[in-house]
């Protein structure tokens, strides 16, 4: 298991810790999550992984990040390793295909997986996704396009959808918009 730290200085300062097995990249976190938060999450789902820190296996996952977060990419080309229950991982395939810069609904998630009374679901799956920013939960939207829970906050939330150029949403009952 490779971890690297990764700090992008115009997107909040702070690291966000990035973990790939020989598969693909399997865990983000957000600046307010520790490196302790980090080995939590992963010994979870592969007990026995043991953490080289590692530049050179993780340059790739942080090079399209900060392509990303620099506005200069839309979507990520690396391999994913997701690790879940099946539920989990078709809701966090499904969020991969949501192009760059849309948004969907609970609602429309479930639908794409083919379990339309499984909205709920979809929250509590979308909230555990572990690779957020890469497997975008933040393009996931309540009903009348309400910004809701986010792993990150609700202000990061925001800012990934504003990066994207999404601009209307709803916060609080208010809409907000942004040009």
């Amino acid at each position: 298991m490779y971890w690297n730290p990764f700090i992008h200085s115009a997107f909040y300062n702070k690291p966000i810790y990035l973990a790939a097995t020989a598969i693909g990249l399997c865990q983000v976190t957000f600046p307010h999550e520790s490196f302790e938060y980090l080995q939590r999450e992963i010994k979870k789902r592969i007990p026995n992984a043991e953490f080289i820190q590692g530049i050179d296996p993780m340059s790739e996952y942080s090079r399209q990040l900060k392509e990303y977060l620099d506005g200069d990419r839309k979507e990520f080309t690396f391999a994913i390793d997701f690790r879940g229950t099946d539920f989990q991982i078709s809701v966090w395939r499904a969020l991969v295909n949501i192009p760059y810069g849309e948004v969907r609904s609970y609602s429309d998630i479930a639908r794409t997986i083919g379990n339309s009374n499984a909205v709920r679901a979809v929250g509590t799956a979308n909230g555990a996704n572990p690779i957020p920013i890469v497997v975008p939960c933040h393009r996931v939207l309540g009903r009348n396009k309400t910004l809701t829970g986010f792993r990150g906050g609700l202000k990061m939330k925001e800012t990934l959808l504003r990066l994207e150029g999404f601009n209307a949403f709803t916060v609080n009952g208010h809409e907000r918009y942004f040009f």
